[in-house]
């Protein structure tokens, strides 16, 4: 009597229904599956919203990485319906279908354990293409003043705001098929360098983002352009520094 009572509360006309989202997360490492958990569709509700609903009231156990909820770190980071994105910033009803929602860690990076992948690789790949900034100055000498009308200035201020969250690196087909290719958050690092006067080291710079593995493994598919959250364009900082690569060597030839 008591289940025919409950199947006529949710069938009565008039009676409100509550929507749900169905939702297929992965769980494990690389030989893990999809497990389906149906969750509460809200109002201004974001990717990463759900993940927490899933682990707060149904997995406590799931991994999965945030900090700030407000597009800021960037570690958020996740394949939702087969595409990278940032999950604070993905609200569900630009990316749901069907009422339903596909969540799994990034691509081209190994994974640790549910929505959580390794990202050591990389990191290794950012620096082996020159990654760090090496001054020129010591904290004991003056500040160097740099003219924001300067060419090369405003060729790295277009480059400079990438956070490294890595899902350029994860949306490119190049690295999933040739792991070598140090990926594009790497090389448009390196042209920042490349066009900062303060830094010390240009031509190693220079000779790192062209070894093997670098600016010239891109196939310019801009991948890494259609997916960046911050609108940056990796695409052209690689073709800067194959240009800059040509210029070299044709003076180098001159010499």
């Amino acid at each position: 009597m008591a289940n025919i009572e409950e199947d006529m509360k949710t069938t009565m006309p008039g009676e409100s229904v509550e929507r749900t989202i169905k939702v297929r997360v992965w769980r494990g490492k690389d030989d893990g599956r999809f497990e389906s958990y149906e969750i509460p569709a809200r109002e201004n509700q974001t990717v990463l919203d759900v993940v927490t609903e899933v682990q707060r009231y149904h997995e406590p156990a799931l991994a999965y990485r945030f900090a700030c909820r407000v597009g800021v770190c960037g570690s958020c980071a996740m394949t939702v319906n087969g595409r990278p994105r940032w999950t604070c910033r993905t609200h569900v009803k630009r990316v749901v279908e069907n009422g339903e929602m596909t969540i799994e860690p990034m691509r081209n990076m190994p994974r640790i354990k549910d929505l959580v992948c390794d990202m050591s690789e990389f990191f290794d790949k950012w620096h082996r293409a020159g990654g760090k900034f090496k001054g020129k100055l010591t904290r004991h000498e003056k500040v160097a003043a740099v003219d924001p009308r300067d060419r090369k200035r405003k060729n790295a201020d277009a480059g400079i705001e990438c956070i490294n969250c890595g899902v350029c690196y994860a949306a490119c087909d190049v690295v999933s098929w040739n792991e070598d290719y140090v990926g594009p958050a790497a090389l448009n690092r390196a042209w920042t360098l490349l066009n900062d006067e303060r830094h010390a080291a240009p031509r190693e710079v220079l000779a790192m983002a062209t070894a093997d593995g670098g600016c010239s493994s891109c196939h310019t598919q801009g991948s890494c352009v259609k997916h960046c959250p911050v609108g940056i364009s990796p695409t052209r900082s690689i073709a800067g520094i194959k240009r800059m690569s040509l210029l070299d060597l044709l003076n180098w030839r001159e010499r």
